[in-house]
């Protein structure tokens, strides 16, 4: 089931890259000794590359890579503890083919000021970005290239809470970007399954992907990933410690004549 396709260090030409190098328009004035130092400094912003790990099967396209060291994920994941207030009531539900469940674990959404999520028959809006939330983002943002502003978290007690198969492909998603995922704290499976291999009405036999998604890591699930495959967390009985799990987007901000 496990299929990890070595994909190393990407390569620096990449818009993507962790590695890549942006060249800041300068001033014709500006002598080369100040363009060289600005150079410089660009460079040190982007001074975290991480050996990364390709994921693919047929539509699926994933990188894989330890972005937090084990003490700094210990601090993160403490820290988290501390300051993620997350929802209660009718918002700890999910609505599942017209019924409504409690939804296995924790949740909680923060992000940029005013934005919503659409998602399970919930909209939820972003709480403002807490200090770790934001170092977080950052470090993602600086290894990546990408931005974000929103972030869906999941806390699981133990490997008795789970999530369902689903496909992150709501309407309000930037299609451009990837969605990053960070896990903090115990290690769990993480299984896609391709849409047409799934349920006994299956006519393809294509063979899920399974990963096990570490303290410290992160997982980029790349376009079309979404469109093909579902993913799921499994129950894992004898997981007895918790996890964190935040999965950072980027949504498409509605513009007041839209309607």
């Amino acid at each position: 089931m496990k299929k990890f396709l070595e994909g190393g260090e990407k390569d620096s030409s990449d818009v993507n890259s962790p590695c890549k190098r942006i060249k800041l328009e300068s001033d014709e004035s500006m002598n080369q000794e100040e363009e060289e130092e600005d150079d410089q400094a660009i460079l040190a912003e982007f001074s975290h590359p991480v050996p990364w790990q390709k994921i693919e099967a047929e539509g699926l396209d994933c990188d894989y890579a330890l972005l937090f060291s084990k003490e700094e994920a210990d601090k993160l994941f403490q820290q988290l503890e501390e300051e993620v207030v997350y929802s209660t009531g009718e918002e700890a539900k999910v609505q599942v083919f017209g019924k409504v469940y409690n939804i296995p674990r924790k949740q909680a959404t923060y992000g940029d000021e005013g934005l919503t999520y659409t998602y399970s028959g919930v909209t939820r809006l972003a709480c403002p970005w807490t200090p770790t939330l934001e170092h977080i983002r950052d470090a993602v943002t600086k290894t990546t290239g990408q931005t974000f502003n929103f972030v869906l978290i999941n806390r699981y007690k133990d490997g008795q809470d789970h999530m369902g198969e689903h496909r992150d492909d709501e309407k309000e998603l930037d299609p451009l970007c990837p969605i990053a995922s960070v896990s903090l704290g115990a290690a769990r499976d993480f299984i896609f399954r391709h849409r047409d291999a799934r349920g006994k009405q299956s006519h393809r036999q294509i063979a899920p992907v399974k990963l096990e998604l570490a303290h410290g890591s992160l997982l980029l699930m790349n376009s079309p990933t979404n469109t093909f495959w579902y993913h799921s967390l499994p129950v894992r009985k004898k997981i007895i410690q918790p996890r964190i799990n935040l999965t950072f987007r980027r949504i498409v901000a509605k513009r007041n004549d839209q309607v």
